[in-house]
């Protein structure tokens, strides 16, 4: 049976089959990963962090990219997370090697994305930038992004400061974007069709996630890692960073806990935590050992709705069909007055 189709402004700015974006996620957003998503019909997303910081720098990007192409022929985008890192990546490198290999869109993340739009708009590249606030969407969109991915408290790695659920965070964005003509897509804690479906009633054009791809078939993760997100619940999540002024949303284990207690002890002291949040022990875990418990890694509380692991495609339709029959079948039945009585109200739709 064909999957139904949902049309938005996602799916016409880049050229998709489904409202989905895969979003850049460390160790995980790799071409393997990206080309999946794109042949299931969303936007895959190469993390260009995860493969610009090495011997190769920008390069291992350039390498990146034509690897995707040859795995798809459908669109994908590269992810460029302003954030500090231990090895600062060469940002001017990662934007000239898009440019060049002709990538059409770009995911940014993290903090103020103007050191990297500007070179990137003029090359007619499409750029989703995720912020966790609306006043930071608002900026954004003046700056000069194309639509604005509105990341929720509920989400893997770094939701910022303001601890907004999505439920609200969505909801206001539905009133303040839209009423400005700034398409959004939401973002954090997203898995299901039924989310998909509220997120399209709220006004949003679609959904990234991040986590429910992470448990996928063709995520290029130790099977482990997918075991324990299949097994966690939505309580198997924590925060580490809060007193450095960096949150991050992590699995919760035993490093994680670690790192916790330290924090307590020595607030605001990078230094004492370093040993225990270096990335390559969550490469490790990620890459090579599979183990859950040595490394803090990031997720989102979606964790809780992920029961199997799925192939991307199956993730993908799963959802899409679950929204379309929610809005085709469920919606319809809920309201028995006559459309003429919400009728002035569907002009701000």
């Amino acid at each position: 049976m064909a999957t139904p189709r949902i049309e938005t402004a996602l799916t016409r700015m880049c050229g998709i089959e489904h409202p989905i974006v895969q979003g850049g996620m460390h160790y995980v957003g790799y071409a393997e990963m990206a080309a999946a998503v794109s042949n299931a019909g969303g936007l895959g997303i190469i993390t260009g962090i995860t493969v610009s910081v090495g011997p190769k720098g920008a390069e291992g990007l350039r390498d990146e990219i034509r690897k995707c192409r040859k795995l798809t022929s459908k669109p994908f985008g590269v992810n460029i997370t302003l954030l500090p890192v231990g090895t600062p990546p060469d940002f001017e490198g990662v934007v000239r090697v898009i440019i060049e290999e002709g990538v059409k869109f770009v995911e940014t993340a993290g903090r103020d994305p103007r050191p990297v739009m500007g070179p990137l708009k003029a090359a007619g590249v499409k750029i989703i930038h995720k912020c966790v606030a609306i006043r930071h969407a608002l900026s954004a969109a003046k700056w000069g992004a194309d639509m604005i991915s509105m990341d929720g408290f509920d989400c893997g790695g770094h939701p910022g400061e303001d601890d907004v659920g999505n439920w609200v965070l969505i909801a206001k964005a539905g009133r303040v974007l839209r009423s400005r003509g700034i398409p959004f897509v939401v973002s954090g804690g997203c898995a299901t069709g039924s989310q998909l479906a509220a997120a399209l009633a709220l006004g949003a054009e679609g959904m990234n996630m991040g986590t429910a791809f992470m448990a996928t078939k063709e995520a290029p993760v130790h099977m482990n890692i997918k075991k324990a997100l299949v097994d966690a619940d939505e309580r198997s999540t924590t925060h580490i960073f809060r007193t450095v002024n960096n949150t991050e949303r992590v699995y919760k284990n035993s490093q994680s806990a670690k790192v916790r207690d330290i924090e307590a002890k020595h607030p605001g002291d990078f230094t004492k935590l370093y040993p225990l949040v270096r990335g390559e022990l969550y490469r490790q875990s990620f890459q090579e050992t599979g183990d859950t418990e040595n490394s803090v890694w990031s997720c989102g509380q979606s964790l809780g709705l992920i029961d199997e692991v799925l192939s991307c495609e199956d993730l993908v339709k799963g959802i899409i069909t679950e929204a379309a029959a929610i809005i085709q079948h469920r919606m319809p039945k809920v309201v028995t007055s006559s459309p003429s009585q919400s009728a002035s109200y569907a002009s701000k739709l």
